[in-house]
């Protein structure tokens, strides 16, 4: 188990809330030390670019404002299938020193964009059954992507010590609350207002990733259209709020029909993961992310799927000390599973 560094904030950036968690090390095991999540304005950020720093920076300073964060450490991650490329590839058997000097070489062909326009890194996972050869997770991500979420963050007033993978951190969540089968396929699966992320394990390690630019924005917008009102009374209605002159069992009608495109996608990325793997398919979805607090939304996937699917639960084992509303975070958890990830790292971790 790798413990948090000494104060560093798990910061996930979404297009709809800024999600900040802090874990510490208490008995042998984790205590939630900061929670926080803070809605963001529509338009900020959008397809994982951020269209207007300004804006964004002044809402990280409200979050920092608000909750009185004094630690300065902080952890960010990437995710998004035209910045993010993760590969599983088969390399011949090599040490880390020699891998680390012949990366660039090795990634050009798998990385579509120039090898310079690029943060490389990379994950030995471990021998293959033919002799020789071995198992290598590569991350590629533009340099341009990472230095906008980093100069906005220092503008902010933090300092980022690791970039990590949405899906890396999902992992990491998933490693400290849940017992880790070796034999058994998790799906896990993080549906956010513009970014669907999909790892899935084996043993607790990544045998695929996928990133979809759908969410929960659908949603939004169909409700917003359907009934002529505000991106704010959308979300509400989402959350399964009252609005005036909206009837519920309409809402709901509308929610369930704008959920067919990203089923759909979900079926679609199951169907490419196993026509591209041979490894057996898969026992069970957890479900995280602004989804997951839709009503019925895992069922509506183990129905389309077929795989029973369950809603994530980030605090699991962390211990929650009574100075926070904790029937708030039970709510909430879900959108919290990357946050929870993010803040498990520490400098130097790889």
């Amino acid at each position: 188990m790798l413990f948090g560094g000494k104060g560093s904030i798990g910061l996930d950036i979404g297009s709809s809330y800024i999600k900040t968690v802090k874990l510490k090390e208490s008995k042998g095991t984790y205590e939630l030390d900061l929670f926080d999540i803070h809605p963001l304005p529509p338009e900020l950020i959008v397809d994982r670019s951020i269209i207007d720093s300004i804006r964004l920076v002044d809402s990280l300073k409200e979050m920092i404002k608000k909750t009185g964060i004094k630690t300065k450490d902080t952890v960010i991650s990437m995710s998004g299938h035209s910045s993010v490329i993760i590969k599983r590839i088969s390399l011949p058997e090599m040490s880390e020193e020699e891998l680390s000097e012949s990366i660039k070489f090795e990634a050009e062909q798998y990385v579509p964009f120039d090898i310079e326009d690029v943060n490389l890194d990379f994950q030995i996972i471990g021998p293959k059954d033919e002799p020789g050869q071995m198992d290598v997770i590569l991350v590629a991500v533009k340099k341009d992507i990472i230095n906008e979420y980093i100069s906005v963050v220092k503008e902010a007033g933090l300092n980022p010590i690791v970039v990590d993978i949405d899906s890396f951190a999902l992992e990491n969540m998933y490693g400290i609350n849940y017992e880790i089968s070796p034999d058994k396929n998790v799906a896990l699966l993080n549906i956010g207002a513009s970014t669907i992320n999909l790892s899935i394990l084996k043993g607790g390690i990544s045998l695929f990733t996928r990133d979809s630019s759908l969410g929960s924005n659908l949603h939004t917008e169909a409700l917003q259209r359907e009934f002529n009102i505000s991106y704010e009374n959308a979300e509400k209605l989402k959350r399964g709020e009252a609005i005036e002159n909206v009837n519920p069992e309409d809402a709901t009608s509308v929610i369930e029909a704008a959920s067919e495109e990203i089923l759909s996608e979900i079926v679609r990325s199951f169907d490419y993961y196993r026509s591209t793997t041979v490894h057996e398919d898969i026992a069970e979805v957890i479900l995280s992310g602004g989804c997951a607090l839709l009503k019925n939304f895992a069922s509506l996937i183990s129905d389309r799927t077929g795989i029973e699917t369950r809603v994530a639960e980030p605090f699991r084992n962390v211990r929650i000390p009574k100075r926070f509303d904790k029937a708030y975070i039970e709510e909430t958890a879900p959108m919290m599973a990357v946050a929870v990830g993010l803040a498990l790292r520490k400098q130097g971790d790889r």
